[in-house]
């Protein structure tokens, strides 16, 4: 797959960041002479425009890589014992994660990740250990279904919400014993972000 691609489903609406990166696969081709300064412009005109991965779809059809539209899996397991473990960056999501920690940590980054479901559901079993969920911006989490045993749990710049809004909506249901359970946004300072 190439890193210039956007695997998604075809009716997911598009992000800001989803046109750059489409916008940047056209700049490539235009600069290795594959397509006219004139059809150039009116392609990234198009993307800019477009709302849906499906729109876009027929403004790079022709070139090189990867198409836009893939299917994400519907389930992947992560586990984790005395160690932590991490998804960040470019990683894609699936529609059910079903998340097994003893005595770890749980970071899932999903601020730069390929998610093609608008609803993605995460199945804890967490002993000992915190779970971190950073979420991208105009995201919703819905924890009502969480138990929480000689734990706590924090949601600090997402909206808690059992209903989806217009951006990514995280279920997450399970258990979170003897730890906790934060989700966030991504945090800033000067050039860092973690």
């Amino acid at each position: 797959m190439s890193g210039d691609s956007v695997p998604r489903v075809p009716e997911t609406r598009m992000s800001d960041a989803d046109r750059e990166r489409v916008a940047e696969r056209l700049r490539t081709a235009h600069g290795e002479g594959r397509l006219t300064l004139e059809e150039f412009d009116q392609r990234l005109t198009g993307v800019f425009t477009a709302r849906t991965f499906a729109e876009v779809e027929q403004y790079v059809a022709d070139l090189p890589g990867s198409p836009l539209t893939s299917v994400a899996p519907e389930r992947a397991d992560l586990r984790t014992t005395a160690a932590t473990l991490k998804r960040r960056g470019r990683w894609v999501v699936p529609r059910q994660l079903v998340v097994t920690a003893k005595a770890g940590t749980v970071k899932l980054d999903f601020t730069e990740a390929v998610i093609s479901h608008p609803v993605i559901y995460i199945d804890l079993d967490v002993y000992a250990g915190s779970t971190i969920l950073v979420l991208p911006p105009g995201s919703t989490v819905d924890i009502d279904n969480v138990e929480l045993v000689a734990g706590s749990s924090r949601v600090r710049g997402v909206t808690a919400s059992s209903f989806a809004g217009d951006g990514l909506h995280v279920v997450v249901r399970g258990k979170q014993r003897a730890g906790t359970l934060v989700t966030r946004t991504r945090r800033r300072f000067l050039r860092w972000q973690w």
